[in-house]
């Protein structure tokens, strides 16, 4: 009785990352040699491939391209934070990566960045176009907000912060950098700007900063004001007013106005 046999000629597939890719026709071969009663230990001998890649195919009952692993990546679960951060810095991709190496100690190229937040510039483009530009009457309000910025003192590369105050009314700029954006700072920024205006308005808005509102309802619009800034706000004779959360887009272009400063 004549035994079963291949031809001994050598088997023609490609290895990709370890794993057997056969050609459409050994693949028709292995599948009529299980027909026949083979095993897929004696299949894979003669073919000359791992019983992994035999199982693979038969399990698949035919031949099947081959798949690439999705290759987990770094910013993999960080979309929300991505942004959020993307909408606070007004686009900056290199500020978000600073921010990844301090903060997630996740170090990694500007362009990767690029990449991450490239689905989100559309709408922050949308959200400036829908941008109104909002005027007071004169002596009526001044908004205040930080912004900040590398820059190059004595050799050595720092970070720049700075506040920027602006009429409503005028739309008149006062700028102080400072090496923090601290409570402090926001209030010396104050003093500095009423004295540069000459006078003080009657409301000052701003963002809803950690170092001013210790709370803020976006349903309700309840603003809980931190007690130094009531103090503060009380001595100079002004009311303060929080911007809406997610809707101060006109004071994040300050932001911007500084940084390009």
């Amino acid at each position: 009785m004549q035994k079963d046999r291949l031809s001994s000629s050598p088997s023609r597939f490609k290895e990709v990352r370890g794993e057997a890719m056969l050609e459409t026709e050994e693949v028709s071969v292995m599948l009529r040699l299980k027909d026949l009663g083979w095993g897929t230990r004696r299949i894979a001998a003669e073919l000359g491939v791992s019983r992994t890649t035999v199982k693979e195919y038969l399990r698949a009952g035919g031949w099947r391209p081959y798949e690439k692993p999705e290759r987990r990546k770094k910013l993999d679960g960080y979309e929300a934070w991505l942004k959020e951060r993307f909408c606070r810095h007004l686009g900056n991709a290199d500020v978000i990566r600073q921010e990844l190496a301090g903060e997630k100690r996740i170090v990694i190229s500007l362009r990767t960045v690029e990449r991450a937040v490239h689905p989100y510039r559309r709408e922050l483009a949308a959200q400036a176009r829908a941008c109104v530009r909002f005027e007071t009457p004169p002596g009526k309000q001044m908004q205040i907000d930080f912004g900040e910025r590398g820059v190059e003192i004595g050799g050595v590369q720092v970070r720049a912060y700075l506040f920027v105050a602006t009429l409503g009314y005028s739309r008149r700029l006062h700028v102080r950098a400072f090496r923090h954006e601290r409570q402090e700072n926001w209030f010396e920024g104050q003093e500095s700007a009423f004295r540069a205006f000459g006078g003080v308005t009657e409301e000052v808005l701003f963002d809803n900063a950690r170092a001013l509102v210790m709370e803020h309802h976006a349903a309700t619009r309840e603003v809980v004001f931190n007690p130094k800034l009531k103090a503060f706000a009380k001595h100079w004779g002004f009311r303060p007013r929080a911007c809406a959360p997610y809707r101060a887009r006109y004071l994040r272009a300050r932001r911007r106005t500084a940084s390009a400063m």
